[in-house]
């Protein structure tokens, strides 16, 4: 039994997976009250199934990129139940997520996920499903998690195969010839899948290296330039 969040990109989201089914599953939609949402969620869906922590045989986190408070949010949480159950960690590519949940909703199996990083920048990695009807990283350069402007994405080999996925995907001027669903939102159950899978394959942490992933180094600075802004 796996225990998925997300909180890496405004919505808050919590899942219980057993492998197979998604047993239990929470999500609001209200942007930066994961603070407020994620413990009562994660409450309740443990709750619903009668379940303790301590019978979970690991947690699975969105670890980014994506919004600085959320991931630090989501790892944080990750961590603490982790250290107070002695459990295993699984951390999951925010943008790998994102292209699971674009076969989800829209059965696309080649995807460019494109988050929207602020600064004139996104964040952006290409994917592919495999024969576990699992989003994979592809093995060239697009396939490497990127903050870039928005014209400086590596697009995949015969890019027009792929689509966009996210919120990002508009900004792309030099990916006309993709097709855009800005729609695809990643939530936990997309965490669950994949957190399950790298889980059975022996790829779990302690809960000391269930770290978050900014790729902006000085994503703090930058908090405070900004203002208002969440990255």
């Amino acid at each position: 039994m796996l225990l998925a969040l997300e909180t890496a990109n405004e919505w808050c989201s919590v899942a219980l997976f057993d492998g197979q089914t998604v047993l239990a599953h929470r999500e609001d939609n209200r942007s930066r009250e994961q603070t407020r949402l994620i413990l009562p969620m994660i409450d309740a869906v443990l709750a619903e199934q009668g379940i303790q922590v301590a019978a979970l045989e690991a947690i699975a986190f969105s670890r980014g990129p994506g919004s600085f408070s959320g991931v630090r949010i989501n790892a944080a949480v990750a961590q603490a139940l982790a250290w107070a159950h002695d459990l295993p960690v699984v951390p999951v590519s925010t943008l790998q997520a994102l292209a699971q949940a674009a076969y989800r909703q829209h059965q696309l199996t080649q995807v460019l996920a494109v988050l929207d990083a602020r600064m004139n920048e996104v964040y952006a990695a290409a994917y592919q499903l495999d024969q576990q009807q699992l989003m994979q990283p592809l093995t060239d350069e697009s396939g490497i998690e990127q903050l870039v402007a928005y014209d400086q994405v590596k697009l995949p080999d015969q890019a027009q195969c792929y689509a966009l996925a996210g919120n990002g995907g508009p900004l792309l001027t030099h990916a006309s010839e993709m097709a855009t669903y800005s729609d695809v939102h990643a939530n936990s159950t997309d965490i669950a899948r994949l957190g399950y899978a790298a889980f059975k394959a022996g790829k779990a942490v302690s809960a000391d290296q269930a770290l978050p992933v900014y790729l902006r180094d000085n994503a703090w600075k930058k908090i405070a330039e900004q203002g208002s802004s969440k990255n």
